[in-house]
């Protein structure tokens, strides 16, 4: 007979999951039980909040759930903010925390880790959040949060488990749940939809991170079409020097001009949300004729009325719609039309983020491959507007949607989990570094082969340009930044120094290294030296 715990990481074991951050505590005691016996190997984050970024990073590489295990409640409370990133961003990612004894739940008696309603603030971001009252419920919970993951559009899901039914004995074994039946594509829907796109002379598709695992099946249907695709951030790589690809934001007024004048849209796996579309902040998305939406989730297909909207995965519904199409079967002149919008977009977004895109072109053509996990910093902002990498699902961070910082460092050492084989760098500033720069001893644990990129400015510098443009005093903007080089030598990395001019000599070096590296940029408006 098994305990709840021990059950739970057996179950955790039969649905695939195979690795866990978290941070025990004397609430989790009962969950870690059986941890040690599994094939599930565990990563110890320095605080919950990395446990969570990490978990989410993991997702987006492996397109599995990232696990954390959390106490109770500043386990969880720490543990929300990276939950906040993935429900904005669509990953999956189950956080099972510990809890307090049924029979204690709101009555303020004061006991260790105590919240007034721990389930009721798990629900403010989760998608769903579940309490094992009993052996027996343990099955039904795991059930309705993988479900929720698997079912419809991604995010962040939730389990409770008390203090007093994690050790209690399941009587009966976890039954296997039942595999989620494969959602039919209505045949009217698929004939309106090709007969709009058949007649379309200027149509344009619009990918977002729905459609970062659906690479293949997105360049064919552009092919087909004859169509340029453009890639918000989370579909960046999908079409990596592409004729068709156009990796420029859909807030730029070039890439705009080239959806305004499309007579059909096809959106892809993108909520048309303003960190995408809008970030100038004018309160009006582009103009989207004829549109057609793909999207996992029906709530995000009613938020903007489309012409056909379509429920389902992006590669299912790419690869049969593309079945209506011969190849090229009309010139709608996509590659001019690309290429003219990248050219233009380019020069939009002006010298000083063309020099910091020429940076990414830098790190992208040293490390070619490699998976780069973005924090909000400036170069990172620049590839956002405008970068085309060479990885599908190789280019993320946490600038766009929920937007936080402190997001890079464990989010790469979620991604390196997920692929050993795979050149992980995370690009971050030094502000952003700061929050969860403890974590950079979790990857010389685990000896995973990271290299930290530090974009360092001495300071928040964006949000300081930002005020000054607004009339706005600077004030709060110039926190200092520890020496890196002895950060690094603390935890026994490897460590180099240099300006923009110098990455690609410091990257080669970094590369020739087995484990985590550090490398400290110093940016090019600064004079100082430590």
């Amino acid at each position: 007979m098994k305990t709840v715990g021990q059950a739970l990481v057996a179950e955790l074991e039969n649905r695939d999951v195979t690795c866990v951050f978290g941070i025990p505590g004397v609430h989790t005691i009962e969950l870690y039980r059986g941890l040690a016996e599994s094939s599930i190997r565990h990563v110890t984050p320095r605080h919950e909040q990395g446990a969570g970024f990490m978990a989410d990073g993991y997702a987006r590489v492996s397109g599995k759930p990232g696990v954390a295990f959390v106490i109770t409640g500043p386990g969880l409370t720490n543990t929300l903010t990276a939950m906040g990133q993935a429900r904005a961003d669509s990953v999956p990612m189950l956080v099972v925390s510990g809890m307090n004894a049924l029979p204690d739940l709101g009555k303020g008696l004061g006991h260790l880790h105590e919240l007034p309603d721990q389930q009721a603030l798990a629900r403010s971001v989760a998608l769903v959040s579940e309490r094992v009252s009993s052996p027996d419920s343990l099955a039904p919970a795991l059930d309705a949060a993988f479900a929720a993951m698997q079912a419809g559009r991604p995010g962040p899901v939730h389990i409770d488990i008390p203090l007093d039914v994690a050790g209690q004995q399941v009587t009966q074994d976890v039954p296997p749940a039942a595999p989620l039946p494969e959602r039919a594509l209505d045949a009217a829907t698929l004939a309106r939809t090709a007969d709009l796109l058949a007649k379309a002379r200027t149509p344009v598709i619009l990918a977002g991170g729905g459609a970062r695992t659906a690479a293949l099946a997105l360049r064919d249907i552009a092919e087909r079409l004859d169509a340029p695709v453009v890639q918000t951030v989370n579909a960046r790589g999908a079409m990596y020097a592409h004729p068709l690809g156009v990796p420029a934001s859909p807030s730029l007024r070039a890439v705009r001009d080239l959806i305004d004048a499309a007579d059909v849209v096809l959106a892809v796996g993108t909520e048309l949300g303003p960190t995408d579309y809008d970030m100038y902040a004018t309160g009006k998305l582009p103009v989207l004729n004829n549109l057609i939406r793909i999207d996992l989730c029906p709530d995000q297909l009613a938020r903007h009325p489309a012409e056909v909207p379509i429920l389902g995965d992006a590669t299912h519904v790419l690869t049969t719609l593309g079945t209506h199409f011969k190849n090229h079967d009309v010139n709608r002149n996509g590659d001019q039309r690309a290429e003219a919008t990248r050219h233009t977009a380019y020069d939009e977004i002006g010298p000083e983020m063309q020099a910091l895109t020429r940076v990414l072109n830098v790190v992208r053509d040293t490390v070619p491959n490699a998976i780069i996990v973005g924090d909000s910093a400036q170069p990172i902002y620049a590839g956002n507007l405008y970068y085309d990498h060479d990885r599908p699902g190789g280019w993320f961070n946490a600038a766009t949607g929920f937007g936080a910082l402190g997001y890079g460092i464990p989010a790469a050492i979620g991604a390196a989990m997920a692929d050993p084989s795979a050149p992980v760098i995370c690009l971050t500033g030094d502000g952003g570094a700061q929050f969860s720069l403890p974590e950079l001893m979790c990857a010389v644990d685990e000896n995973l082969p990271i290299t930290f990129v530090i974009w360092n400015n001495h300071g928040y510098q964006e949000i300081a340009t930002s005020m000054q443009a607004a009339g706005v005093t600077v004030v709060g903007c110039d926190p200092t930044p520890p020496d890196f080089e002895h950060v690094a030598r603390s935890c026994g990395m490897p460590f180099w120094r240099c300006g923009p001019d110098g990455i690609a000599a410091a990257l080669g070096a970094a590369r020739a290294v087995s484990g985590p590296t550090l490398i400290d940029i110093r940016a090019p408006n600064l004079a100082h030296s430590n």
